[in-house]
């Protein structure tokens, strides 16, 4: 998960009235939980996340945030095949992931199947408007990573395809 990515939730968070707020993406559960913490508890809360983040993340990436937060907890779970001939294919757009036309349809594409420059891999709704994805590259489906109907982010990876 980046780092960045978190920290607009933690501030998409800060910014609204929610009390509590549980996100699950991917394997990976955030927990948001507003308190009545001092200063010094949100910056020992913030220096151990980091603590962990760096064990994940490169030293470079971890930055040291100062400023108050709510207490976010996550869960990282094991890292998606990291081959380099595999190359993931990212959702442009915020929306809901459908892999079909429609709800009695085929999916447009299989774990297996070949695909080709252009071919429609899924479609992201976003504000009632279907979005077609397409793909960029020619290869082999290796891994599906979204379940059909679940909401997807800018970037989120969508699909893993072994390149031609």
């Amino acid at each position: 998960m980046d780092l960045n990515y978190l920290r607009r939730l933690v501030k998409v968070f800060d910014d609204s009235t929610l009390d509590s707020l549980v996100i699950e993406e991917e394997g990976v559960k955030i927990k948001f939980n507003r308190s009545k913490t001092t200063f010094a508890d949100s910056h020992s809360t913030i220096q151990q996340y980091v603590s962990s983040a760096s064990q994940v993340l490169p030293a470079s990436a971890v930055e040291n945030p100062l400023y108050e937060s709510p207490k976010v907890q996550v869960s990282v779970p094991a890292p998606i095949a990291e081959a380099t001939d595999l190359h993931t294919i990212t959702s442009p757009i915020v929306g809901t992931f459908y892999r079909s036309p429609s709800p009695d349809s085929d999916a447009f594409v299989e774990v297996g199947v070949h695909i080709t420059n252009g071919k429609v891999l899924c479609i992201v709704e976003a504000m009632k408007l279907m979005n077609q994805i397409e793909s960029e590259v020619s290869g082999k489906i290796e891994k599906i990573l979204v379940e059909n109907g679940n909401p997807v982010e800018y970037g989120q990876p969508l699909f893993l395809v072994k390149l031609d």
